[in-house]
């Protein structure tokens, strides 16, 4: 039988009570820097079960403004910014050369909750792009080595071949250098924290940075 795909939309429900709980956010008791949040939210995912708590959807534009996004990891996140990776070559890396602003959502369903940030992008000295690849596993490792990343592939062959000699090389060097291997740390400009509520009286806790006074204001949203 032939899926009916509005019918099966219409099946779906968000936030089921078995598996979800929705805490409260109380905006009055937030912290004055968003980090602070962030980092409580990410361990209270953590500690939740959330399922790879740490990837990430980061949208950017590429030089003709037209928008893109995909699903990426966060490799950390400190008072210079919300750090990522990729090949410099990448189309989002080559979409960052031309427009270096982005925008990242964290998604935690098991907590009904939202972190959307947005702002400027910094390509991080290569130095630190190096020693993050390389605390990372073999794996990783390998699938830089192998690069080409949203280039034209003729055939999975080609990759299996590319693949293997990259896997031999990271396990024969795990200090390989990839030149291409950028880490990227995005400084927000905005951080907005989305509280799920049952009757739909969402919270939504926005920071905006303000560099006249070195800090953040905040504010509430409508739902």
């Amino acid at each position: 039988m032939e899926t009916d795909l509005h019918e099966l939309l219409r099946s779906l429900r968000v936030w089921d009570p078995a598996v979800t709980e929705l805490p409260p956010l109380d905006p009055a008791g937030a912290p004055g820097d968003p980090l602070e949040l962030f980092t409580r939210w990410f361990a209270e995912a953590v500690a939740a079960g959330e399922r790879e708590p740490h990837t990430v959807s980061l949208a950017t534009a590429d030089a003709e403004g037209l928008p893109d996004a995909r699903i990426v990891m966060l490799h950390g996140a400190d008072a210079d910014g919300w750090a990522f990776a990729t090949h410099a070559d990448s189309r989002k890396g080559r979409h960052l050369a031309a427009r270096p602003y982005a925008a990242l959502v964290f998604y935690w369903p098991v907590l009904g909750r939202q972190v959307r940030l947005r702002g400027p992008v910094a390509v991080a000295p290569a130095d630190q792009a190096r020693a993050d690849l390389h605390a990372r596993s073999t794996g990783a490792l390998a699938a830089a080595l192998t690069g080409r990343q949203s280039a034209e592939l003729d055939s999975p062959e080609e990759l299996a071949r590319a693949s293997q000699a990259a896997w031999e090389r990271a396990e024969r060097e795990p200090d390989a250098p990839v030149p291409s291997w950028t880490l990227y740390r995005l400084r927000p400009a905005e951080v907005e924290f989305f509280q799920g509520e049952a009757r739909r009286r969402h919270v939504r806790l926005a920071y905006r940075r303000t560099e006249e006074k070195e800090g953040w204001d905040r504010r509430l949203l409508w739902p």
